[in-house]
């Protein structure tokens, strides 16, 4: 019990440090060979938050354990609406950017919904693994030429740019190798010491991929949307949210069924993936509803310390919920 236990924390430091590391080695190779920011922040930077839930659903799916990486998914979105976000707000109100409002929001809703029917089978097939991605490069390619003709956010953009590391070519590439390779040994570790405390207690590997796994692969994205509040960039936050579960749902769901097929439990279609809807539509009404808010700066929609407390809560009773249906 004890080194599963060590090797799952040592595990989350290095998935950590090692994700800062590919990113700062990503986007500086990017930015070397002539990139905009705008691409970096949305495709290089997006996948480098997303890393760790992604090498984790990769390396799991691979050790025969779909579960753990399919709850990672789930998991990883609620905590990054009902975690993250919860606390993000408490310790910094926000404005939603008002490109966020009219497209970011209303894709991820669709996305929600769309693999939500591919997965009323309860079976997450190679078809379904094929679909998902496709849809993710779409969306991808849509979000690039949108914003690459909206002034104001490329403009944001170049600000968030001036926040990254850039390397020169050699430190660049050095970092990139470096925090892949640590990322691959990290996740693997990360996977075997959370089996073996599943396989220890009886717990599900669903229930782990859920909630530990799912908290550790969320942490990178606490820290960069913290941070980006902290700095005066607290527009960005939802933004950051809701890059990283389009990506948690079309890229790390979609590892599972792309490698080995998985056969899902009949409660989790309504008890996870019905709990991460509703945190999803629950933020989407409150960042709608804020555009009405006093506070709110034109076009942007104001989030309070209430709907921050109001997201820790609902994470607080889900994790209750979960716990009683063991």
């Amino acid at each position: 019990m004890l080194i599963p236990l060590l090797t799952i924390l040592v595990a989350f430091a290095v998935l950590m440090w090692s994700a800062d590391l590919f990113v700062a080695g990503a986007a500086s190779i990017a930015g070397n060979l002539g990139m905009s920011p705008v691409i970096i922040g949305l495709t290089i930077v997006s996948l480098g938050t997303s890393a760790p839930e992604i090498l984790v659903s990769i390396t799991a799916a691979l050790a025969g354990s779909g579960g753990l990486a399919i709850g990672n998914a789930v998991g990883s979105n609620i905590a990054n609406i009902g975690l993250v976000l919860g606390i993000t707000i408490l310790v910094v109100p926000i404005q939603v950017h008002p490109g966020c409002m009219r497209s970011e929001l209303p894709t991820l809703l669709v996305v929600t919904a769309g693999t939500g029917l591919l997965l009323l089978d309860v079976e997450l097939e190679r078809s379904d693994a094929i679909l998902m991605i496709t849809a993710l490069v779409l969306i991808l390619a849509q979000m690039i030429r949108s914003q690459i003709r909206d002034p104001e956010v490329a403009e944001d953009a170049e600000a968030e740019d001036e926040d990254l590391p850039h390397h020169g070519p050699a430190k660049a590439w050095i970092s990139f190798a470096i925090g892949l390779v640590l990322l691959v040994g990290s996740s693997k570790a990360l996977v075997w010491g959370a089996s073996a405390i599943a396989t220890q207690f009886g717990v599900p590997e669903l229930v782990i991929g859920l909630t530990i796994v799912a908290v550790g692969t969320s942490l990178p994205e606490l820290a960069a949307t913290l941070a980006s509040a902290l700095r005066g960039h607290a527009e960005i936050a939802i933004g950051n949210i809701v890059g990283s579960n389009l990506f948690n749902l079309l890229a790390v769901m979609a590892m599972p069924g792309l490698l080995a097929p998985e056969q899902l439990p009949h409660n989790f279609l309504f008890r996870d993936y019905g709990a991460m809807c509703i945190a999803t539509i629950l933020m989407a009404a409150a960042a709608y509803h804020g555009l009405r808010s006093s506070r709110a700066k034109p076009g942007y929609s104001y989030l309070g310390r209430a709907v921050g407390t109001l997201f820790c809560l609902g994470y607080a009773l889900y994790y209750y919920g979960l716990y009683t249906s063991l």
